[in-house]
């Protein structure tokens, strides 16, 4: 084991730095071998099996290439829950966990809301409110029936009734305010989304394993038109929840003020913004 991690650090110096390195290699003789921190410690001339050898050169081989290592794995972290990930999904964020949270604190863990996920991927955020409040009636939508392949597994792994629908939410938020309009979902509780929202104007700064990986459809958004999905969102919003539902959205920070008028002249109530963990403007709630 002790050539191993020196096989794998010699392979990726230079390539991460050298704290991500380590935690890199914590991370794949976790995956892979099943290790502890303490035993990767105190076990370092364990002998692995072929096996574990040839998956750990097939991840180096991905990360010399800034492959994600959740894709690697085909697994992520998420809210305390390990979640099937795909090139299909987006890799679930700790930013969006604090979302769940913000949810979490507005329904007791015996409540019975009706919740809407839109733009669901993973289904990470409509598995970690189903697993938190086993009563609710969870929902979850996205336009990619890939994503929406994931998101079943995960729900069935993880062992949560979930109703998944593929859907696009600028369609049926049209059909619905539309004079003839059916709306499928009326009395919702809270309607929850992570939609895309970055601009693409912004790439120039992200990471290179973001963009050559993760699927643009979920990321990007039309510099002229960043709202595009929320104001969809919202329409919706209005029609579907409950007289005192509520909306929570994850936000690009840089819109933060735009998605307040907006909400406004939809005529949302008690909208508020939050920070995240870096005390950017992540999240936006709001009432009907």
């Amino acid at each position: 084991m002790r050539e191993t991690i020196t096989y794998i650090r010699h392979s990726l110096q230079g390539i991460y730095p050298s704290g991500e390195l380590q935690a890199l290699i914590r991370i794949i003789m976790e995956s892979v071998c099943g290790l502890t921190t303490c035993q990767l410690l105190v076990g370092k001339d364990r002998e692995l099996s072929e096996k574990e050898r040839s998956k750990i050169n097939e991840i180096v081989k991905g990360l010399s290439q800034q492959q994600p290592i959740q894709y690697l794995l085909g697994e992520a972290l998420f809210h305390g829950l390990t979640l099937k990930v795909t090139p299909s999904v987006l890799i679930p964020r700790p930013e969006t966990a604090e979302l769940v949270d913000l949810i979490l604190n507005d329904w007791p863990a015996d409540s019975s809301p009706r919740l809407l996920d839109i733009g669901t991927g993973s289904g990470c955020i409509a598995i970690a409110l189903a697993k938190a409040l086993p009563k609710a009636e969870v929902e979850a939508m996205d336009v990619s029936p890939e994503a929406l392949e994931v998101a079943e597994e995960n729900a069935r792994v993880q062992e949560v009734k979930i109703h998944f629908r593929q859907a696009d939410i600028l369609q049926v938020a049209a059909e619905a305010i539309s004079p003839v309009g059916i709306i499928g979902d009326v009395g919702l509780d809270a309607i929850v989304s992570n939609p895309p929202y970055i601009l693409q104007k912004e790439s120039a700064q992200m990471e290179q394993n973001v963009l050559a990986y993760e699927p643009h459809l979920a990321l990007f958004v039309p510099d002229n038109d960043p709202l595009r999905y929320y104001r969809a969102i919202a329409d919706y919003a209005r029609l579907a929840l409950r007289p005192g539902g509520k909306l929570y959205l994850e936000i690009n920070p840089l819109c933060a003020e735009a998605m307040v008028e907006m909400l406004q002249a939809k005529r949302f109530k008690a909208i508020e913004i939050m920070c995240d963990f870096y005390g950017k403007s992540r999240f936006i709630l709001a009432t009907i």
